[in-house]
């Protein structure tokens, strides 16, 4: 047994030498210079992942949508002068030219997918090479998004690797991809026919054999193919498989798979493998079926930001939000705008945690804005990029929806027809998976998709929090043939504590956290036990840089841009959400200072029975909604000792009762990193 799985290990060290593929990281000895500076005698020393505006919010520096240079010397050894070069940019914002000794070898135009170009014709061996990227972060309208609240920050804000390969190579140019996808034509328990789209690029006299070997969860090899290369131009080779007993992905179990096509020719090879999962999903009134269970969504949108990085995002960074939407509970995402990097999708299929990604057709707030330019260019964008969007996540099981547009509106010139040409495109290139759209209007807009998540800002906007129990009624009885969710939210400063409690103005400076809380509550209350929704989306987890807005930030977050405090309504949902740990939590902590005796104390408590001490007498709470308990108290002058527990649980705070001085109306942005337990 020793000596077979030796020659095992010894024929895998072999195939792993033969393949020609390399990839070498590019992300050090940059450096940087604005193209207004017109030379790069003072240009910047700087490492990948980079934005000009990484301290824009933090009052260091304007806020820019502007152009920016990249440059780096790359030394290309002479004996590589037989293979091919590519260069591949996880994400640039929003348009990129590339050029290699002075030669222009492409152009993308999209802030939120990779591409991949081929440099070899443009390549010195044996020599020094200039590389040189021109970044463009301005407002351009033919390239989406045209209208967003979100800053753009600009610059090459993701990983950039040089790829070595064959003369007969897997390619590496299908939008931005490896160049194999698992397509899943059946799944069942007892079996998955599946079938592989192999892009081959090789020269066009030679004739690759293609093998395909698919390996289980442990790395045992369930499936092997043997196929001739017989593509047509600019087709894949599709080859087909089975899987017998197949381990199905879901959130419970996310089971992978690891995929590899391997080609020869000739004396030529290369090797690429992705992984992937099988599931079956259905969109449904109550939940998304997968594998046939039904699985109810309690998403949060993530957006592109975070104080420190801006939107230059590292493995670290991504691994500490990942924690804190673990703590919170959540089974879903929203990638608002676009998808992050492809190291958040690795983690969520491994996690079981579900995904929706948008497509950056959207609309901001704002009244003067234009979402939708009725012009060829623009609509070809839109095609590409989501083309784009679909092709680079089709592997990852955590997946399951296309977003084909968010808040738009119909007004003006109409939009319907071309989102109804998206969704065709999206059901063309991908039918396993649901589409879905966020959106703010009556009517026809909301049937295009299989999903709508609806955020109509009742209570924000228009009405009161006691109207949510009437849109939903209304909803389910006039609009009962679409399969919906709502979407809401509301920002809200922890630094901002008021002792009047009424409904602050939208886009003003003051917005306390109280009143977000109190958002939170009547939504919850509401909507998390309603069975006629396929699940409840909150806007968002984390707050987002907005230089068009009050504060320079949009605060809709239950954790602010920092990741330093969780808000009330963090502590909220974390009752409602996760089942693995429990939650006892003291509501208002923040608002230290009461005016008055008579208090109301809220606790947020995943068991049914907590108890609450004031002063160390006992007070009665009172159920108000799953998750919520209150209990009406009079406190003393000066100091207060509030105290939860259940079990072995304890939760306290400290509250006065007196006069205070007017909290301030701004809060600054602090850079610092790192997570505290309660705040």
């Amino acid at each position: 047994m020793k000596r077979y799985l030796l020659l095992i290990s010894l024929l895998t060290t072999f195939a792993l030498q033969a393949v020609a593929r390399e990839v070498f990281r590019l992300n050090d000895d940059w450096t940087f210079y604005f193209r207004s500076e017109n030379s790069a005698d003072d240009a910047r020393n700087i490492t990948l992942p980079h934005t000009w505006n990484l301290d824009a919010l933090a009052g260091n520096s304007e806020y820019r949508r502007t152009t920016g240079n990249y440059m780096r010397r790359l030394y290309v050894p002479a004996d590589w002068a037989s293979k091919r070069l590519f260069l591949r940019f996880d994400g640039v914002q929003t348009v990129a030219d590339v050029f290699v000794n002075g030669c222009h070898v492409g152009e993308h135009r999209g802030a939120f997918t990779a591409f991949t170009l081929e440099i070899t014709g443009c390549v010195k061996f044996g020599a020094e090479n200039h590389l040189l990227v021109v970044v463009s972060n301005t407002f351009q309208n033919d390239v989406l998004p045209t209208s967003t609240e979100q800053n753009v920050y600009g610059g090459i804000y993701r990983d950039v690797d040089l790829i070595l390969t064959d003369r007969a190579a897997v390619s590496p140019t299908v939008w931005g991809t490896d160049g194999l996808f698992v397509e899943q034509v059946s799944v069942t328990p007892a079996a998955v026919e599946g079938r592989a789209a192999v892009y081959v690029s090789a020269p066009k006299d030679l004739t690759a054999q293609i093998t395909l070997t698919v390996r289980d969860p442990e790395g045992y090899v369930v499936a092997e193919k043997v196929h001739k290369d017989n593509r047509t131009a600019g087709e894949p080779v599709r080859i087909p498989f089975t899987v017998e007993s197949p381990r199905l992905w879901s959130p419970a179990a996310p089971d992978l798979y690891t995929v590899t096509a391997r080609i020869v020719c000739d004396s030529m090879t290369d090797e690429v493998t992705v992984r992937t999962g099988f599931r079956r999903i259905v969109p449904s009134g109550c939940g998304l079926l997968v594998n046939g269970d039904t699985v109810r969504l309690h998403g949060v949108a993530l957006y592109h930001d975070r104080a420190s990085v801006a939107n230059a995002f590292t493995a670290a960074d991504y691994d500490e939000d990942l924690a804190l939407l673990h703590d919170v509970g959540a089974n879903a995402v929203h990638s608002v705008s676009g998808p992050h990097d492809q190291y958040l999708y690795d983690r969520l299929d491994e996690r079981g945690i579900m995904a929706w990604i948008d497509l950056p057709l959207m609309r901001s707030p704002y009244l003067g804005d234009v979402f939708y330019f009725p012009t060829e260019r623009f609509r070809a964008n839109g095609r590409e990029q989501l083309r784009e969007i679909v092709a680079q996540n089709f592997n990852h099981p955590s997946v399951v929806m296309w977003g084909i547009f968010s808040l738009v509106w119909q007004r003006g010139d109409d939009v319907t027809p071309y989102i109804r040409e998206l969704h065709k495109s999206v059901k063309e290139a991908d039918p396993s998976r649901p589409t879905v759209a966020l959106s703010n209007q009556d009517g026809e807009l909301n049937t295009i998709t299989d999903l709508v998540a609806l955020r109509q800002d009742v209570g924000w906007t228009r009405g009161t929090t006691d109207d949510v129990s009437y849109w939903c009624q209304t909803l389910h009885k006039s609009w009962s043939n679409l399969l919906a969710a709502p979407c809401y939210g509301v920002p809200g400063y922890p630094s901002q504590q008021d002792d009047l409690l009424g409904r602050p103005t939208p886009g003003t400076h003051w917005l306390p956290e109280r009143w977000q809380t109190r958002f939170h509550e009547e939504y919850a209350r509401r909507i998390v036990p309603d069975p006629a929704f396929w699940g409840e989306w909150v806007n968002a987890l984390f707050d987002f840089g907005t230089a068009r807005g009050a504060n320079d930030r949009n605060a809709c977050g239950l954790v602010t841009l920092d990741r330093r405090q969780r808000k009330d309504a963090y502590y909220l949902y974390r009752a409602l959400w996760n089942r693995r740990e429990p939650t006892l939590h003291i509501a208002e902590r923040r608002w230290r200072v009461r005016p008055e005796a008579e208090q109301r104390i809220r606790v947020y408590s995943s068991a049914d029975n907590p108890v609450l001490l004031v002063n160390g007498d006992s007070v009665a709470l009172v159920r108000y909604a799953p998750g919520q308990f209150r209990a009406d108290c009079k406190l003393l002058p000066g100091e207060n000792r509030i105290e939860a527990r259940c079990g072995e649980l304890r939760d306290s705070v400290s509250l006065r009762v007196g006069t205070a001085l007017k909290a301030r109306d701004f809060e600054a942005l602090r850079k610092t990193k790192g997570l505290r337990s309660k705040d």
